[in-house]
């Protein structure tokens, strides 16, 4: 029988029991959906299976290119990184992307910017048709003694609202052209960043794997403590123990608040003409720039403050990781954020008011050159010794060589 609402609020009541996660080390799948996640270990057998499945190698004949787009988390600010597709296809500059990666508010978006202009329609409702204003209100906090805030039923309720069968037949379709969308959520048993592969899920067809498409979805936007987190039955590999056994996963950004692919595919050296004409782009849904002002000596100030400070850091090293993978495979890398202009601004206010403001300004500045700023190149260690890097863009990034930290200049 399906899951019901009452049955949700029993797996998270305060007396609740829950299965056991899997053993530690153990290879564990989705039920009845096995291959759907990417698992990456060092071993260049792995990798090479992992690189395969998303970026097959390419002939030098063929000159298309072969574009990375990484939304981030920002919950609230997904409306900038909204606005930034709608605008980049009113200007007609909108690129084709072959890997689309989302994390949390990203991982809503990342269907959308996969499937191209011809869902923006339903994009734009998403972020500022205000469903998330009346689904995320003060109507449905959750109980005192329960595990969020919110209720569990008012972000699935948004999911479902915009993730029909006929958008995951639409996945499909693109994932058997060799197109890959891959959303990631954070695995609190085992403390990983699990990948996603949602366009293998969508290729499964059926009422299972829209299921699993919005799960994953709501599992990736579930920030511990504003939702409850989301349970996954899952199995084990033959010959270990197979009895039932759950995971509980929250936001992807818990783990990392963006990502180009699987963490050790990107230390992997040998991709190569896989990509090949390559160019990758990031919507970063915060502003990065510091903002230094006084904080007051309050305990709930120093708390938002260190909050805001650590999760800007984060972001920060997020790009730097990205822009060295870049560096290493000579890629330009381009990266849209949250104009300093809107510092000071409540990502967790999804007033639809507010959501429409930051969706608009996003619409028109993505119809500019501006847009995309370049961060601080990271660059191999001898090519830092014939050239100096160009000047810093707005995310002020500090250059970084494979050897050393230089600072920002």
């Amino acid at each position: 029988m399906p899951e019901t609402p009452r049955d949700r609020r029993l797996i998270f009541s305060v007396r609740a029991k829950r299965l056991p996660a899997p053993p530690a080390n153990a290879l564990a799948e989705a039920v009845d959906f096995p291959g759907v996640r990417l698992s990456v270990d060092q071993a260049d057998a792995t990798l090479k299976r992992v690189a395969d499945r998303l970026a097959p190698p390419r002939s030098m004949l063929v000159r298309d290119d072969f574009n990375i787009l990484a939304l981030s988390g920002g919950a609230a600010g997904g409306a900038f990184g909204a606005g930034v597709l709608v605008g980049l296809t009113k200007a007609g500059r909108r690129p084709n992307f072959a890997i689309v990666t989302g994390v949390s508010t990203g991982a809503l978006i990342a269907p959308f910017a996969f499937l191209g202009p011809t869902w923006d329609d339903r994009l734009t409702d998403a972020y500022v048709g205000g469903h998330a204003s009346s689904l995320l209100s003060l109507r449905r906090l959750g109980s005192a003694l329960g595990p969020s805030i919110f209720k569990g039923d008012a972000l699935e309720a948004l999911v479902a609202t915009f993730i029909d069968a006929a958008l995951v037949e639409a996945v499909a379709v693109e994932h058997a052209k060799g197109r890959r969308l891959l959303i990631a959520t954070t695995n609190l048993d085992s403390q990983k960043g699990v990948v996603w592969d949602m366009g293998a899920i969508a290729s499964r067809g059926g009422d299972q794997a829209v299921k699993l498409f919005r799960d994953v979805m709501v599992a990736s936007a579930t920030l511990p403590g504003l939702f409850p987190p989301k349970m996954f039955n899952v199995e084990v590999a033959a010959g270990e123990d197979r009895g039932g056994h759950q995971e509980m996963h929250v936001d992807g950004g818990v783990a990392s608040p963006l990502f180009l692919m699987p963490e050790a595919l990107l230390r992997w050296r040998d991709l190569g003409q896989r990509l090949r004409r390559g160019r990758v782009y990031a919507i970063v849904n915060i502003v990065l720039e510091p903002s230094p002002r006084s904080t007051a000596p309050g305990v709930a100030a120093i708390m938002g403050r260190s909050f805001e400070a650590m999760l800007r850091f984060s972001y920060r090293q997020a790009l730097n990781v990205a822009a060295g993978f870049c560096a290493r495979h000579n890629l330009p890398f381009c990266v849209a954020s949250i104009p300093s202009s809107f510092d000071g601004v409540n990502m967790m206010n999804f007033e639809t008011t507010l959501m429409r403001k930051i969706f608009d300004a996003a619409v028109e500045l993505a119809q500019t050159e501006a847009v995309w700023s370049r961060p601080a190149e990271v660059l191999p260690v001898w090519r830092s010794w014939f050239r100096r890097p160009d000047g810093l863009g707005p995310t002020s990034l500090p250059v970084v060589t494979d050897g050393a930290r230089d600072g920002a200049l």
